[in-house]
């Protein structure tokens, strides 16, 4: 296997093991996106930590978004003494929609796989404009945009 293939078998179980945490059955984009926040060592995770976007600051994020989401349905977390998912180490959950087409989008943004490197995964992940991500990120305070724009220009020259 090559490097990006190894990269890729890596984020998508640290995904999955986001999503195990959370008790979910399906890892989606949400969860690569903290995958490779976590994953150091890559210009991916260089651009989100120097736009303050650590694994952390991604889970806050994410759960502000869910503390809204659910508010915007009329529910409200802080009525509610809810104890923390009770992830289920045997579970395996499988890669969702969104996930996929993260996915696909991070493959298609690259001219071909010998070129793929960790940003075209992220951009993969950031280039949408519907669900968690984007919401997340404007929680956040991030321009999704601008930090695409980032992740672009580390690709020409990104070794890793």
């Amino acid at each position: 296997m090559s490097r990006i293939d190894h990269y890729i078998q890596a984020i998508i179980l640290e995904g999955a093991a986001e999503a195990r945490q959370e008790g979910s059955a399906a890892t989606e984009a949400h969860h690569l996106l903290l995958g490779i926040a976590a994953h150091e060592g890559t210009a991916a995770q260089r651009v989100l930590t120097s736009a303050g976007l650590g694994r952390q600051a991604v889970r806050d994020a994410l759960d502000r978004e869910f503390e809204r989401s659910l508010s915007a349905a009329g529910v409200s977390l802080a009525a509610f003494d809810l104890p923390p998912a009770t992830p289920d180490p045997t579970a395996n959950p499988k890669l969702g929609s969104s996930a996929r087409l993260a996915l696909e989008r991070g493959f298609a943004a690259a001219k071909g796989k010998r070129d793929l490197r960790p940003a075209h995964l992220l951009l993969g992940v950031l280039d949408t404009e519907i669900g968690t991500v984007p919401r997340a990120l404007a929680l956040a305070g991030v321009d999704r945009a601008v930090l695409m724009a980032r992740v672009r220009d580390t690709l020409p020259g990104e070794a890793w």
